[in-house]
């Protein structure tokens, strides 16, 4: 299962959402929806409202509450917690027992949300647009979100690469990934992101103009080889990405002796971002292999 966490603005008021690209479906937070829909700002109090009215709606045989999705979505504390979720069919029925004027603005809004990811998959672009204005609401400067955005387009170029030559995804894609990043910047991505204090924060995201180059590089040298290689299976992948990510490393090598300081930097988003509460912010990738 393939999945892509986002953060939907409703009425200046956040709703953490799921897009499922195998199944093509929206999952949005059933208490953010509460909070939302309740007027209530409290994060426990709406969790509170929506374990009442679950309650009332299994007792009533409301299968979809019964049979409830859970997925593990990101809180304001940046930990992934299970999180009750629900599908935007599913969501109209629960609506429909809070009542709340904000009902059927809500209704329409789930309907445009759904519209815009159609025509995002109609052109992909799009996707990129709208990760440009999330970034820039973060407060991030538009020469890094630039070469961000290069760098999702190189590593969905190498993860073809991987996937062509029949690299399963989850352990073996974090384990290619390791190796690049110990390759070109002396840690392995577990240490990297402890040397910058992050946790469950994306290390992309948290990365300085020069790491993100050299992480690009490096991603770019491995998908080049492999597609001249042609490599066959994890063993012969992970050859090539200890190649392409040295490449990348003997580059910072060199420019290191030039500058006399070391490019690996122990500056993180929230050293130069707005404070949190100034700004909307994007939740962690999704899957930790992408990392």
């Amino acid at each position: 299962m393939s999945l892509q966490e986002q953060i939907k603005i409703f009425q200046e008021q956040k709703v953490r959402s799921v897009w499922d690209e195998e199944k093509e479906e929206w999952y949005f937070s059933i208490v953010d929806v509460c909070s939302v829909l309740t007027d209530q700002p409290d994060y426990d109090k709406a969790r509170k409202y929506w374990n009442k009215l679950k309650q009332r709606l299994r007792e009533e045989g409301f299968e979809p509450v019964t049979n409830c999705h859970q997925l593990k979505l990101t809180a304001k504390d940046g930990k992934k917690r299970l999180t009750d979720v629900a599908t935007p069919q599913e969501l109209f029925r629960i609506i429909q027992s809070i009542p709340s004027k904000k009902a059927e603005p809500f209704k329409q809004w789930m309907a445009q949300v759904a519209a815009e990811r159609l025509e995002q998959m109609q052109d992909p672009e799009l996707n990129f647009e709208q990760a440009y204005s999330d970034y820039r609401r973060l407060g991030y400067s538009d020469k890094w979100i630039n070469q961000r955005l290069k760098s999702i387009e190189i590593r969905k170029a190498l993860t073809d690469e991987w996937n062509r030559a029949g690299v399963k995804e989850g352990l073996q894609y974090a384990s290619l990934t390791d190796i690049i990043t110990q390759e070109w910047s002396g840690k392995t991505t577990k240490q990297y992101k402890k040397f910058k204090g992050l946790h469950k924060e994306s290390l992309r995201d948290n990365m300085t103009n020069m790491e993100l180059a050299l992480n690009i590089f490096a991603e770019a040298s491995t998908a080049e080889i492999s597609k001249a290689r042609n490599p066959k299976g994890f063993k012969q992948s992970a050859e090539i990405a200890h190649r392409g990510g040295k490449i990348a490393g003997d580059a910072r090598k060199k420019l290191e002796e030039q500058i006399g300081h070391s490019i690996i930097s122990k500056e993180k988003a929230s050293d130069y971002l707005p404070p949190t509460d100034s700004r909307e912010y994007l939740p962690t990738d999704d899957i930790d292999d992408n990392e």
